[in-house]
């Protein structure tokens, strides 16, 4: 059965109206709606105090994994302004860049490259560390320290700084 709700779900960015992200992921889990709302801890300074709080990454948008059926339920998501449009409809959002989004939220991701020599649009799977079964296209390397990992349907990069080793193999060559 997960194999068939795999088929038929995907996931979306939904842009939220600012500051309700966390309500209406809320809001969405009470009509038992797949969401993801990643978020970070951030101190933050009053006049009389400190305190730790946790704040969206992206702001202004959540993401929820949906049938068409569910497409409209979540519109309806006081908050929820719309998806994430890509030629007119709503821009489905490949699970590995979810999946890479909440291991990087999850924790510290420590990796690094291997020796081989890889280059802007190489298909890759990574084999082995934290991200390990995540499979991708490199959007750029900075050196042999950083890697970009981008969610293109709503623009937004996420730079990993690389430490430990970490094996990339080679999906294919185009």
């Amino acid at each position: 059965m997960d194999s068939i709700r795999n088929k038929e779900y995907n996931w979306y960015a939904v842009y939220t109206k600012s500051r309700t992200e966390k309500k209406v992921a809320s809001l969405l889990l009470r009509e038992q709606i797949e969401v993801y709302l990643p978020l970070k801890k951030t101190l933050r300074q009053w006049s009389d105090r400190k305190k730790w709080v946790e704040e969206p990454l992206i702001k202004s948008y959540v993401f929820v994994r949906i049938s068409e059926k569910e497409y409209y339920t979540v519109l309806n998501i006081p908050g929820a302004l719309r998806y994430v449009f890509f030629e007119g409809k709503a821009a489905p959002i490949a699970e590995w860049q979810i999946i890479a989004l909440q291991k990087v939220v999850s924790g510290t991701i420590d990796f690094d490259i291997s020796s081989e020599v890889y280059k802007k649009s190489d298909l890759i799977t990574i084999t082995s560390g934290t991200l390990k079964g995540i499979s991708g296209e490199i959007i750029e390397l900075r050196g042999n320290k950083k890697i970009l990992i981008r969610i293109e349907q709503i623009g937004y990069s996420i730079l990993l700084n690389l430490q430990k080793e970490t094996s990339l193999i080679k999906v294919k060559d185009e």
